[in-house]
């Protein structure tokens, strides 16, 4: 089964709360790099795996986490305390990625992940 997380403000709950120039929202789908290794980076028929992050003001202040896939459940607990504790999405950016996993995902996303919305 797919593992589905959820911390902080939903994308819908973060729109109805802030205007739409406070908000942006970091998306990313991905092939698990679990499978990474054995599929030469071809996805195949492998489950897909998809994050998104909310960030609220000019400084990107993380008020809302996302994920679901494999190993979701452990990577969104330790950013969930980061998010408790303040974090912006430069506090993401500024970590250095474990590679390969899944996790990496979450400190790698970048300006062409933002919504479109």
């Amino acid at each position: 089964y797919q593992r589905r997380v959820h911390g902080g403000m939903t994308e819908k709950e973060a729109r109805e709360k802030y205007s739409e120039d406070q908000l942006k929202v970091y998306t990313s789908t991905f092939v698990n790099l679990h499978y990474g290794t054995f599929l030469k980076g071809e996805g195949g028929d492998k489950p897909l795996t998809k994050y998104k992050v909310i960030c609220l003001g000019p400084e990107q202040r993380v008020i809302g986490l996302h994920a679901i896939g494999m190993a979701s459940d452990e990577v969104l607990q330790g950013f969930g305390v980061a998010m408790k504790m303040g974090a912006t999405k430069a506090d993401f950016d500024s970590c250095i990625a474990i590679h390969p996993t899944a996790g990496e995902e979450m400190v790698t996303l970048a300006p062409w992940g933002l919504s479109d919305k």
